[in-house]
């Protein structure tokens, strides 16, 4: 993202070269792009109404303030303020008619003036239109027999006064009338550049053409009656001003504010289309960021169990060593010991690949059985060569260690049912490859330390005596059977299991343990603790 956004931001506006944007003009080059970003919604785009009806304002009282009140400007400024009224009532019928529930139409026409393009546009260019001719269209172009002064007193004037409401003084008060058009076009910050640049062309063109066809081009800025009245009144005369350099000005003025909000205007359409741009690759950038952040999290839950997975991976990134303390979980370790008199390395056998193709059929078969429902509680530690080791009673989440002994207990009845199943799958595979392969396994349950050792590759793994006592029972038992401890053997017998004693047997580092079998063939009864 950091270095898409470096991209993008030294990307210069003006004739410059962009992966995103053509050379001349901020027009994207997908094109599908710039359709996405032309119908797009505008919000709040009521506000720009808003700013051009303050224009209007402003527009209203220099015509009255400042210029000869006429019957024309009386209906024509009407007619936009009508106009004006209806664009926006419609643009704010959903907050003023909030309380009205039934005037449903009119609430959903104003949220279309954001969401529809066409309608959008259709109001703007009303807006726009208006204002630009209702700046200009109260000049006057021919000789006018009686003008009305602002002030409501007319009869106090002197002739010496009224003579001073010349077209000429009236021309610098319309061109500022233009510029606040202008103005008013430029404050629709979203509106196409094109339609803008064009609305702004055309009324330059046709304020030029009127400005050079007024009174004061057509008398000189004095008519002929006007001059002569001057002259023969030196002390009521005054330098006769130049329709020239007036006509230089004015148009000079237009010229300059023309050129300055078209320019405003290509800047800032390029810095929407940036921020539009910027939108879609942060967007785009998120997809890619959840999907590499599920890629992760599949891959790590395939290395970690899913509940120590989560205190990696998620919203609150935690570096802290994890480790967790636990008071009652089973652990299992189930060998294939036939398999390393299996393992030969020769032609026959690919130098052994065949044999590690078989051991590896037979850890994945493994693996499929902690995919059902039953066995959730499972998980797979490690293997080691042809040791399989699992655990039941890791999933219990932080702070719900010390659960009912009727729930821990479970897990050791779960772990038998599991080894049972391992059993009942190497049989399967015993009748396709036509071996003969019998499991061992140990069973031990107590507390234990679940931990992460490692950080570029991270393993799992617990550590505790009850983990090295079920090892020593898988190493010391027998092929096809079930060993497990005497502590194992009553909670098995609680819950229905059949268990045979074999006797005391010396387990290094141990001593002498008296050990039991777990009888697999014989039907168990249904304990509470599984229900």
């Amino acid at each position: 993202m950091l270095s898409a956004i470096e991209g993008l931001s030294s990307t210069r506006p003006c004739c410059s070269k962009s992966d995103d944007f053509y050379t001349f003009g901020p027009i994207f080059l997908e094109k599908g792009f710039e359709r996405e970003y032309r119908l797009a919604p505008i919000p709040r785009v009521r506000h720009y109404f808003a700013c051009a009806s303050l224009v209007f304002v402003c527009l209203l009282l220099v015509h009255v303030l400042l210029m000869p009140r006429t019957v024309a400007l009386g209906v024509s400024f009407g007619l936009v303020a009508c106009a004006l009224g209806l664009v926006l009532g419609l643009c704010f019928a959903d907050e003023l008619l909030r309380c009205c529930p039934a005037w449903t139409g009119l609430r959903a026409v104003s949220e279309r003036v954001e969401t529809h393009p066409l309608l959008r546009v259709a109001l703007a260019v009303l807006t726009v239109g208006s204002l630009l001719v209702i700046a200009i269209v109260n000049m006057p172009l021919l000789p006018s027999p009686a003008l009305e002064l602002p002030a409501g007193n007319q009869t106090s004037l002197s002739s010496r006064e009224r003579m001073s409401w010349t077209p000429c003084k009236l021309l610098p008060y319309h061109t500022c009338s233009c510029i606040l058009a202008f103005v008013a076009c430029s404050v629709f910050l979203r509106m196409s550049l094109e339609l803008k640049v064009a609305l702004l062309t055309g009324a330059l063109v046709a304020y030029l053409a009127l400005f050079h066809l007024s009174l004061c081009a057509q008398w000189d800025c004095c008519g002929p009656g006007l001059r002569n009245r001057t002259e023969t009144n030196a002390t009521l005369s005054s330098p006769a001003c130049s329709w020239s350099d007036l006509k230089t000005m004015i148009s000079f003025y237009l010229v300059l504010f023309y050129a300055t909000l078209v320019l405003l205007s290509r800047q800032i359409d390029y810095y929407c289309r940036l921020d539009c741009l910027w939108k879609k690759k942060f967007k785009k950038e998120r997809e890619e960021f959840e999907t590499m952040e599920s890629v992760n999290r599949l891959l790590l839950e395939n290395v970690l169990p899913a509940h120590v997975a989560a205190h990696f991976i998620g919203d609150k990134l935690n570096e802290d060593w994890y480790h967790q303390s636990y008071d009652c979980v089973c652990v299992m370790f189930a060998s294939v010991p036939e398999f390393k008199v299996f393992y030969t390395e020769c032609d026959v056998n690919k130098e052994g690949l065949e044999c590690l193709r078989l051991l590896n059929e037979i850890i994945a078969d493994f693996d499929e059985l902690l995919l059902k429902p039953k066995f959730s509680s499972v998980e797979k530690i490690k293997t080691i060569g042809s040791t399989y080791m699992a655990a039941a009673g890791l999933s219990v989440p932080s702070g719900h260690e010390n659960q009912d002994l009727e729930r821990q207990h479970a897990h050791i009845g779960i772990m038998v049912e599991f080894s049972m199943a391992l059993m009942s799958k190497l049989d399967g595979i015993n009748r396709h490859s036509f071996n003969a392969f019998r499991l061992r396994v140990g069973i031990n349950h107590g507390p234990v330390i679940a931990g992460v050792i490692g950080a570029r590759k991270p393993q799992y793994d617990i550590w505790g005596n009850t983990v090295n006592v079920a090892s020593r029972m898988e190493t010391t038992g027998e092929l096809g059977k079930i060993q497990v401890t005497e502590e194992t053997s009553s909670i098995l017998q609680g819950l229905g299991y059949s268990c045979e004693c074999r006797g005391l047997i010396n387990v290094k580092g141990k001593g002498e343990l008296r050990t039991y079998f777990v009888c697999t063939d014989t039907a168990k009864c249904q304990g509470p603790g599984l229900n």
